[in-house]
């Protein structure tokens, strides 16, 4: 579904996905390098359980929250990835920090 554009080149930036290497591009969002990585499910609704994942990539809709470097509920289409940050995909609701 999602795939790069052959053309784009960029730096590989070193990252994990809960707790596994990956790999990004220079500039890409965090919730890009997921879906380059493969990873189509951000969370799972506290509800439910259903399966959430990037949708409209510009911060509306909240579909891809993730948990980085230990701060839960962010959205992952707003953060850039960083050099060894680490993402992890969130199951059910997340405690806000105070």
């Amino acid at each position: 579904m999602f795939r790069r554009l052959p053309e784009v080149a960029g730096d590989a930036i070193p990252f994990t996905i809960d707790g596994r290497p990956a790999s990004a591009r220079a500039g890409d969002s965090v919730a890009a390098a997921l879906l380059a990585n493969g990873v189509t499910t951000c969370r799972n609704t506290p509800v439910s359980g259903a399966p959430r994942g990037p949708y409209c990539m510009m911060g509306v809709c909240f579909d891809c929250l993730v948990t980085i470097d230990g701060t839960g509920n962010r959205q992952g289409c707003q953060v850039r990835v960083a050099p060894g940050m680490a993402v992890e995909t969130q199951d059910g609701k997340r405690e806000v920090e105070r």
